[in-house]
């Protein structure tokens, strides 16, 4: 008997070693740029990310780029000096919202 249900099912393949990789990198990269690369490590790891997940049985693509994410950044860096610091809360919020926008299905 078929198992119907591995059509329509949802995974993630990725292992702990290409995460521990890709955050180590997204890591040094902000820290030896003081956080100016930070979208471009944000775009290194969404990238992975949706590389190894599925949904309903469709895989993801990421379509952003760090280049799209800088201006972003800059407003999220201007705002959190603005605010002393306020608008840091809002920051991952921010760049989750920009993630997804830019998180489609490959085919």
């Amino acid at each position: 008997m078929e198992n119907i249900t591995t059509k329509n099912e949802s995974y993630f393949d990725g292992g702990l070693l290409g995460l521990i990789g890709i955050s180590l990198l997204g890591l040094l990269i902000t820290i030896f740029t003081l956080g100016i690369c930070l979208p471009w490590a944000v775009c290194l790891k969404q990238d992975w990310i949706t590389k190894h997940t599925v949904v309903d049985g469709r895989k993801l693509k990421f379509a952003g780029t760090a280049v799209g994410l800088f201006g972003t950044w800059i407003k999220i860096l201007l705002l959190t000096i603005i605010t002393i610091g306020i608008y840091s809360f809002w920051a991952n919020l921010a760049i989750k919202k920009w993630v997804v926008k830019h998180t489609h299905f490959a085919d």
